[in-house]
């Protein structure tokens, strides 16, 4: 965006600025929209944590796109150049230099390099009239800051000779304790972008912390053989009030840092992650499960499509080797025979079992067993009502020429006088309505309002008779 709204906006402040805010100028914005007349597009050239500059390097190619769209002046601003890494500082250079005339300014904000010269190269594009800035490399620059600072000495005896000393202790004591601030806050930092390696390294199984909390987690990793190569147990705490965070050498993340917010984060975040990862997984093999189940409905598919590979087997259905590498031949060249080629076993195992049915086709050897139709109908055939709560059945007989008639009579010689009819000990009350006619019509509907039919029996002994049956479904269907 071009223009900014302002709504009673102080300037704002990093979190290590908290508490220092009235060391800075209170300046108030001014209300309503701000127009902007250039940009500050700031590429961080430093290592990093977890980061790639690539990735980086990419969205700001995107982000100047669009400013350059405001035709706005722009100047690319590399900060952090204290701890610049030269591939990244020469990329950079060379995406500004892909841009045309786009002006590269090397900075360290916390060595104060070059920072006053950005906002300026900035001001001179915006206000052609003002003289042409020379941009001045950072290592120069911090040769020159580097020349003021010695200079200073003088200056600071000076200062003594006219404040005294006791102001000059409590101003250089100022300055020490912030330095100390800024190095407690950059080991912190280094600490904390090691930590998620170690719980990758002591805790990497879900099934051990799953539901374990950072506290108890952190009693876990005591009992990890590598526990002392990345913690270190401090004797006395809090960490950095002790020594260790002087100890350059010693990169060990003190124990009792895991009590602090953002440690505790960190575990949580490993915790996210093992059980991303293991959902993943189970995806992955529930996936791979359903392919493989139809990789081989198709290649049953393919084998009944060959069938004829199979008839001039011996009686007893023990193809040798030489005729499976027949059929093996006759199928390799098809898809679905390659979709299984690293289930080599079972595929071999489908088709014996293939073979098997061609000379035996029984419910058994079916290839869709247990969903074999024969095995349904069976189960049908057995006594459908024997586990259901009822004791009156309404069946609709449904037959041309008098077939659905004589049926019901046959069916009703069978009951006692109130069509009643005992079957494995329990007694039925048989409703029957036989229908012979057009089935649109009210009076030889299925279903009335007394009339709620559990089934229909279809009878027919001729092609005609058939074809009444099955407009006679179609119909009662369509209603």
């Amino acid at each position: 965006a071009t223009k900014l709204a302002a709504a009673e906006k102080l300037m704002y402040f990093c979190t290590d600025q908290l508490g220092l805010e009235q060391d800075f100028e209170q300046k108030q914005m001014p209300e309503g929209k701000l127009l902007v007349d250039g940009f500050l597009l700031c590429v961080d050239v430093s290592r990093g944590m977890n980061r790639n500059f690539d990735e980086q390097l990419k969205f700001v190619s995107n982000l100047y796109n669009q400013l350059a769209k405001t035709k706005k002046p722009v100047v690319v601003v590399l900060t952090k150049c204290d701890e610049g890494v030269e591939r990244y500082i020469r990329d950079a250079h060379a995406f500004a230099l892909s841009k045309k005339n786009l002006q590269v300014v090397e900075t360290s904000a916390r060595s104060n390099v070059n920072v006053d010269l950005a906002f300026g190269t900035l001001v001179q594009l915006i206000d052609r009239s003002r003289g042409k800035t020379k941009i001045i490399p950072y290592f120069e620059a911090l040769k020159q800051q580097s020349q003021q600072i010695a200079a200073a000495a003088p200056e600071y005896q000076d200062y003594v000779y006219l404040e005294g000393t006791p102001k000059a202790k409590k101003l250089f004591g100022q300055h020490v304790q912030r330095l100390k601030q800024e190095h407690i806050e950059r080991r912190r930092k280094m600490y904390l972008a090691v930590l998620p390696q170690a719980f990758e390294a002591l805790i990497p199984d879900l099934a051990e912390i799953d539901h374990l909390s950072c506290v108890k987690a952190e009693k876990l990793l005591e009992t990890k053989a590598d526990f002392l190569k990345w913690f270190v147990v401090l004797e006395e705490t809090p960490w950095d009030a002790t020594s260790h965070v002087d100890n350059m050498e010693n990169e060990r993340i003190p124990f009792d840092l895991l009590e602090t917010q953002p440690a505790e984060q960190l575990y949580e975040a490993h915790l996210e992650k093992l059980r991303n990862e293991r959902k993943r997984a189970e995806m992955r093999r529930k996936h791979q499960k359903q392919l493989i189940e139809k990789a081989k409905e198709e290649f049953q598919e393919l084998l009944l499509e060959y069938s004829e590979l199979f008839y001039e087997l011996e009686l007893d259905a023990k193809p040798s080797k030489e005729k499976m590498g027949v059929i093996q031949d006759v199928l390799g060249e098809e898809q679905r025979f390659k979709a299984l080629q690293k289930l080599q076993a079972e595929r071999d195992a489908l088709i014996l079992k293939h073979i098997h049915f061609v000379y035996h086709p029984t419910k058994e050897t079916c290839p869709s067993c247990p969903l074999c139709v024969d095995a349904k109908i069976e189960q049908l055939l057995k006594n459908p009502l024997a586990d259901a709560n009822i004791d009156r059945l309404n069946l609709v007989i449904l037959g041309k020429d008098g077939l659905a008639r004589e049926l019901a009579n046959e069916i009703r010689a069978l009951c006692t006088n109130d069509d009643k009819y005992v079957l494995e000990g329990k007694m039925y009350e048989l409703s029957l309505r036989p229908i012979e006619g057009n089935v649109r019509l009210p009076v030889n509907s299925f279903q009335t309002p007394t009339f709620q039919p559990h089934g229909c029996l279809c009878l027919y002994n001729s092609k005609e008779s058939l074809s009444y049956v099955v407009e006679s479904i179609e119909k009662s269907r369509d209603s």
